[in-house]
């Protein structure tokens, strides 16, 4: 990215503006890159632990496998799922609230005696799969932002950064050029007049 400039102060004082922001900005973008970083792996980790407990009641619920033939489908729905947000490094991400659920009524004197469990199984299991997605939304959100943070780190680390202070530079050597060739000249001039005056003093 080539930096615009003008070989004068007031552009000196801008792009000396501009590096300063920049300067400034770089360690808090560094940091909440990190701390980014560090809640994309544990938004991960929760999601796959959450995936594992889901796995694992499954299994520990396989011995009822034959059961759930006898029941009812469409027992237990799922009505709604509060979501609620929460800043994490300053990004908005989704959180698990509560899961309501429609329970149709059944006779308890007729279907088994464990019919209620098996309520609470599915309920159990479901809240596990859906806070799993939940985590797996969250860690792609927060790794899209540190891609982004990421980027900016790098455009201003790598590329605006270094192009600002070159721009400063060549600037000063510039002004300092002119402030040179301005003073010869003036000694040249002043030179020229001396030897006038002695030439017309001589004559």
């Amino acid at each position: 990215m080539a930096i615009k400039f003008q070989y004068n102060k007031t552009s000196l004082n801008e792009i000396g503006k501009q590096l300063k922001v920049r300067q400034r900005a770089l360690p808090t973008l560094q940091n909440k890159e990190s701390a980014l970083r560090m809640e994309v792996r544990r938004a991960k980790v929760e999601s796959e632990d959450l995936d594992r407990q889901l796995e694992e009641a499954i299994r520990r619920y396989d011995y009822l496998a034959a059961l759930w033939n006898e029941f009812e489908p469409g027992l237990v729905s799922i009505t709604d799922i509060d979501l609620h947000t929460v800043k994490v490094a300053g990004v908005k991400t989704p959180a698990l609230g509560e899961i309501h659920y429609e329970l149709k009524s059944f006779n308890a004197f007729v279907k088994p005696a464990w019919y209620a469990d098996g309520v609470a199984i599915l309920q159990q299991l479901s809240r596990l799969g859906i806070e799993s997605e939940v985590y797996r939304e969250k860690a792609r959100i927060l790794d899209y932002q540190r891609k982004k943070t990421t980027q900016k780190v790098n455009l201003y680390e790598k590329v605006q950064i270094p192009g600002y202070q070159e721009a400063i530079r060549k600037i000063k050597r510039y002004m300092e050029d002119e402030e040179n060739l301005s003073k010869a000249s003036q000694k040249i001039v002043k030179s020229r007049h001396a030897a006038e005056e002695e030439e017309a003093s001589g004559a």
